[in-house]
């Protein structure tokens, strides 16, 4: 065979060799490509200021950009929808019923009282009681207020009531005034003390807590305990019920700080939050401790038994329902938790037994 001949098949045959590596690398390197983006858009959810399951593959986020420690993370929990009922957070008043499941978490307070050695308060008798969470709470109050005063007349004149018993001060208020309506004693069903979250103050000298003296204290200090004067004089016109400065009402420590501060009665809050949801600008303050917190909402499912309710999930929080249409979420932005459990105020509360007892007419 001619020498060229040769010489041109194996240039051929060389040149073939050439294209199959040159192909061959292409397709290692367009594989490399495919994994590095598989991986870059799995590990974008330390960075993501908002995450929930179902948008996780959304995110593009480089893998080489560090986590932001200031953005919260989210993760979902499942709550029963009929949860957004209950709550410290709940709006009660003549548009929002209460519905008692009967099983409120109630301590009496002579016998906490007892049991915690305090004896600068008292109730009217043993059968006068509170939710549990709310006790502590209001009497640490009540402590700092006689170690400031030495003034031991306070007396709890009005607690938890059942429906029943709302209903008879009712019935008895209408046969007194001889009117339809009542703007001294609330509708059996939506008066405040049949959720156990609400007291009233009175005293052992004039029978009369007005705020006033030394008690003027306690109603604007009282914020720092997370209790609101729940009906003022100013907001008659939008809690439909008269000025009673003697009326207290639990909802914790930053939403009484936020409502005493912004000047807001509980109606005027609970539209506040509504306006901040969990997808827009949630709302953050900080109070008088520098403690610093992020409340938003989140609407209940109201066509299933359960909503999926996004948490954070490297913070504190606390969950209530709004008695409304869903749920008030309160994050402690200084509390760290690893674990990302709720504190929701919204497991099936023990039963206490209570009795009942004449208090004054009032809301």
């Amino acid at each position: 065979m001619p020498k060229n001949k040769v010489s041109k098949e194996k240039s051929l045959r060389r040149t073939k060799r050439l294209a199959d590596i040159a192909v061959s690398l292409c397709l290692v390197g367009a594989l490399g490509l495919i994994i590095k983006g598989a991986v870059d858009r799995s590990s974008t959810l330390g960075s993501y200021e908002r995450v929930q399951s179902d948008n996780i593959a959304e995110s593009t986020t480089p893998t080489e950009a560090a986590p932001d420690p200031n953005k919260t993370m989210y993760s979902q929990i499942s709550v029963d929808t009929k949860d957004k009922f209950y709550g410290d957070l709940i709006l009660v008043n003549n548009q929002h019923q209460y519905f008692s499941t009967g099983e409120e978490d109630l301590v009496s307070i002579l016998e906490m009282n007892d049991e915690t050695g305090r004896d600068f308060f008292s109730a009217v008798d043993y059968s006068y009681t509170i939710m549990r969470q709310a006790y502590e709470p209001m009497a640490k109050m009540v402590e700092d207020f006689y170690n400031l005063y030495f003034n031991d007349t306070l007396i709890i004149y009005g607690s938890f009531r059942s429906h029943e018993f709302q209903q008879q001060l009712y019935d008895a208020d209408l046969a007194e005034t001889g009117s339809d309506t009542s703007t001294r004693v609330a509708k059996p069903g939506f008066s405040e003390h049949e959720t156990g979250y609400a007291f009233d103050f009175s005293e052992t000298v004039n029978n009369d807590y007005q705020g006033t003296g030394d008690f003027a204290w306690i109603n604007e200090n009282c914020y720092k305990y997370g209790f609101i004067v729940r009906y003022t004089e100013e907001k008659e016109d939008i809690t439909e019920i008269r000025n009673e400065p003697w009326h207290f009402r639990y909802v914790g420590i930053p939403h009484a700080y936020y409502m005493t501060k912004n000047n807001l009665c509980l109606e005027e809050y609970t539209d506040l939050v509504r306006q901040h949801p969990y997808d827009g600008e949630h709302l953050e303050f900080t109070d008088d401790t520098g403690a610093a917190y992020e409340v938003y909402f989140y609407a209940s499912d109201d066509g299933s038994d359960t909503t999926l309710l996004p948490v954070p999930s490297d913070y504190k929080y606390e969950v209530s329902g709004n008695n409304v249409d869903g749920f008030v979420v309160t994050v402690y932005k200084d509390e760290k938790s690893s674990q990302g459990t709720t504190q929701a105020d919204l497991a099936e509360p023990e039963t206490t037994p209570t009795t009942e007892a004449s208090e004054e007419t009032a809301e």
